[in-house]
């Protein structure tokens, strides 16, 4: 049995702390309280979070080639630079949707952006997942959606990994790494009821997937071969919304959580719901992919 280290890196307090993405040519961590469209940039050396206010609702984040980031909003896609602030509208994907908006969203091994849409209201199967390529032309890989969500890819990236909350399971597809398509959907896990919903998710260097669990007050870890729970990793914030491998040396576990939801009760017994978790477990795991936007036009 492994030896776990929790620590609290940041209690934020976030109503909707999620999609923490791994910079490792800056060594800083990216996540966003979705509905308050912040957008934030922690360095654990020094535990310093800078926070940008993008002025929409912000669903994900994830570094580009270029040192800059890509965005998930409200809007649609979007690069924006740190160091200006400067927010550039790349395209909307939905505008016959206004009622849909950006969820959960990571970069792919070969340097595409995969981000779905989720009804506001989470009723409404109106959802779908989007590729943004090289090159700034988007497909549509999933459609029929009520909450896009966790989604990742094997070491060898071969496989993709892709959750819709209110179904329970992930999904797993043949990846295309050439053309970024995805084919031969299959159950690989199916999470019980008692644990709570499946959200954000990450893998790691042996292949098992990292699922946090909303209302579950856990990070799970599934073995996708024969959709075996290996273990449930318990933390003191009921809605545990995603995770991500970081560090140098990919080896700490940054976890995310909300306190959208809960009652008044629910915050007393869980007061770090919506703070900034990390964990240290003595494995490592696929790293945050970088968005190749150097063909993409300004």
């Amino acid at each position: 049995m492994k030896t776990s280290s929790l620590e609290l890196m940041l209690d934020s307090r976030a109503f909707l702390g999620e999609g923490p993405a791994w910079d490792s040519a800056h060594q800083c961590l990216y996540w966003v309280d979705i509905h308050a469209g912040l957008l934030h940039s922690f360095d654990p050396l020094e535990k310093r979070d800078d926070v940008y206010n993008v002025g929409q609702v912000l669903g994900c984040v994830a570094p580009t080639s270029s040192n800059g980031l890509i965005l998930g909003l409200k809007d649609g896609f979007s690069k924006f630079d740190p160091s200006t602030r400067q927010l550039t509208f790349i395209l909307k994907p939905e505008p016959d949707y206004p009622g849909n908006r950006f969820n959960d969203g990571k970069c792919s091994p070969d340097g595409r952006f995969i981000a779905g849409t989720v009804d506001e209201a989470e009723l409404a199967a109106s959802g779908s997942l989007y590729s943004l390529g090289k090159a700034g032309d988007v497909k549509i890989l999933l459609r029929g959606l009520r909450i896009s969500n966790g989604l990742t890819w094997s070491p060898d990236y071969q496989t993709f990994y892709f959750i819709d909350t209110p179904t329970r399971q992930v999904l797993a597809f043949d990846y295309d790494l050439a053309e970024g398509n995805i084919e031969n959907p299959r159950t690989v896990v199916a999470i019980p009821e008692s644990m709570g919903w499946p959200d954000g998710m990450t893998s790691d260097e042996h292949g098992n997937l990292w699922i946090a669990l909303w209302g579950g007050a856990a990070v799970s870890i599934w073995k996708p071969s024969d959709g075996s729970l290996l273990e449930k990793i318990t933390l003191p914030a009921k809605n545990v919304t995603a995770c991500c491998f970081g560090g140098a040396n990919l080896d700490e576990v940054y976890i995310t959580s909300a306190r959208k939801g809960l009652s008044t009760q629910e915050l007393v017994e869980y007061p770090l719901s919506g703070g900034l978790f990390c964990l240290k477990r003595g494995v490592a795991g696929i790293p945050t992919f970088t968005y190749d936007d150097r063909l993409v036009d300004e």
